[in-house]
């Protein structure tokens, strides 16, 4: 079998941006989200661009999303791909919290000064396991690697006419603080229980035999994938067992469920 290009879907959002380049062409809209998926494989990735924040959210783990009626929860990671300066994101609080402070402070905006908020940066990565409060600051390009949800628990959204989800959100909630920055353990930058994710930097050429399906994201440069060409912004398919011979001068995050 042969690496497969995924379909890129293009989601307008309010927080979103117009610049897409190198990654994509410029739009005319505020595009927030651009996803790939493929039924091969539980897992979905998605471009973000943000010029403004996103509302403070989290995501129920397994049991709770089943429960309601969602086939899985949502853990998932963020590869920065370009921040301005000054950028930032928000992943658990400085210190613990009571249920009742985490949804008065929702209500009243409060929340974001108990959140941990962590400089963002090109190359950093960061891990959101289910139930950890979390927001994306303005200003960030990244990739997101996720399980393939999308329940999200709004709890706040900074004056926005967009439905908030308190109850759930504060019952689903990891209450205290969490190590968001991901250390990379030589090319692997994650690994838990829904996907691993690896990062590679080729210069020349490099042969990947692929022992369960797996996702190929290109961040930056140019390949050629079994002889067709592949570019930035482009997310592939590759179907195991097999082989994929990789050549060009490419940046590339390789995930697996």
């Amino acid at each position: 079998m042969r690496p497969r290009r995924l379909e890129p879907r293009f989601l307008e959002k309010v927080w979103g941006s117009t610049r897409l380049a190198p990654w994509f062409p410029d739009s005319d809209q505020k595009i927030g989200e651009i996803w790939f998926e493929t039924e091969s494989i539980p897992l979905l990735v998605k471009f973000i661009f943000t010029s403004d924040k996103l509302s403070v959210q989290v995501h129920p783990g397994d049991a709770y999303a089943r429960e309601h009626h969602a086939s899985c929860g949502k853990t998932e990671m963020w590869h920065i791909l370009a921040a301005e300066p000054g950028a930032h994101i928000a992943a658990g609080f400085r210190e613990a919290v009571s249920e009742a402070q985490l949804g008065a402070a929702a209500r009243s905006g409060e929340i974001e000064d108990l959140l941990e908020w962590f400089d963002a940066r090109p190359g950093d990565t960061f891990f959101i396991p289910a139930g950890t409060v979390h927001a994306i600051g303005g200003g960030l390009v990244l990739c997101e690697i996720q399980q393939r949800s999308d329940v999200t628990y709004r709890l706040y959204d900074y004056g926005r006419p967009r439905e908030l989800h308190l109850e759930h959100g504060v019952a689903v909630s990891d209450r205290g603080p969490h190590a968001a920055r991901s250390i990379p353990a030589e090319e692997t930058l994650v690994s838990c229980e829904y996907f691993t994710t690896l990062r590679w930097n080729i210069s020349g050429e490099r042969t990947y035999f692929p022992e369960r399906d797996s996702i190929l994201i290109i961040l930056a440069g140019s390949a050629q994938l079994n002889g067709e060409h592949a570019s930035a912004g482009e997310v592939w398919y590759l179907p195991a067992p097999s082989q994929i011979e990789i050549r060009g001068n490419v940046t590339i995050l390789l995930t697996h469920a």
